[in-house]
């Protein structure tokens, strides 16, 4: 089991301190963000251990409600890692280093449930369709971010909250995914899903959360650890173990 962090010292720290509870993960330094980053770690698992069999996409960012950066930087950020360098990663891992069996959870959260209930019907319709393509997907968000730019993103029937759009967006990427993996890899096992892990006390929430670390993982480690021959779930949502309706 890999930890990566794009900050080694981080990283190492937190292995360190899973070390000291009876764990031996190890670590491997990996900034989303970098795209000669992500190609290096999926040639580092591919060269040492013939591929990936679990892939657990937790990073994000979030600004913190009252914060006073102008939304339209908020989207721009957001988006980069929530959304965009989050499809890098898969498209870098999922087909060229998977193994039979593997499963990808990516944490996304309700918050991008909430979020798509409060975007116009035409854009509901499309992040709910079974026939949206990844470009189409691609160009939503980018679109998110462009009507941010010019203060006319509710204009445009979007909500304000850039959190809220990364992780509709993430979840949606996970449906499409899983849908490709269904046609292309059919007889491989490769499950998809996205989770919610609930609001837990991080460095990015709040001491105020009533989920604990451990409490937040239940999910994504569910998710994680669906045994050989399971069919389901895939391309879901997933919230406290329970499939959600999107």
């Amino acid at each position: 089991v890999y930890l990566t962090s794009r900050d080694v010292g981080r990283g190492e720290e937190a292995v360190k301190s899973l070390s000291s509870e009876g764990l031996n993960p190890k670590f491997h330094q990996l900034d989303i963000n970098d795209v000669s980053s992500i190609t290096a770690a999926a040639a580092f698992f591919k060269e040492k251990y013939g591929g990936v069999d679990v892939l657990i996409n937790n990073a994000a960012i979030l600004f913190k409600e009252g914060d006073t950066t102008p939304f339209a930087v908020q989207a721009d950020v957001t988006l980069k890692t929530n959304f965009f360098a989050t499809r890098d990663m898969l498209t870098h891992f999922l087909c060229p280093v998977f193994c039979v069996s593997g499963r990808v959870v990516n944490v996304s959260s309700l918050g991008g449930s909430w979020a798509l209930k409060d975007c116009s019907p035409a854009l509901q319709q499309r992040f709910r369709s079974e026939d949206i393509t990844e470009d189409e997907l691609v160009g939503l968000m980018q679109r998110f971010v462009a009507e941010s730019q010019k203060g006319k993103h509710k204009e445009d029937g979007w909500p304000e909250t850039a959190y809220g759009v990364s992780k509709t967006g993430l979840t949606t990427l996970s449906m499409i995914h899983a849908r490709r993996l269904s046609k292309e890899r059919p007889n491989d096992g490769i499950l998809v899903n996205a989770c919610c892990p609930g609001w837990v006390r991080t460095d990015m929430t709040s001491e105020k959360a009533p989920k604990s670390p451990d409490e937040g993982a239940i999910t994504p480690v569910y998710l994680a650890l669906l045994p050989p021959g399971a069919t389901e779930p895939h391309g879901k949502f997933v919230s406290d173990k329970e499939v959600q309706p999107w």
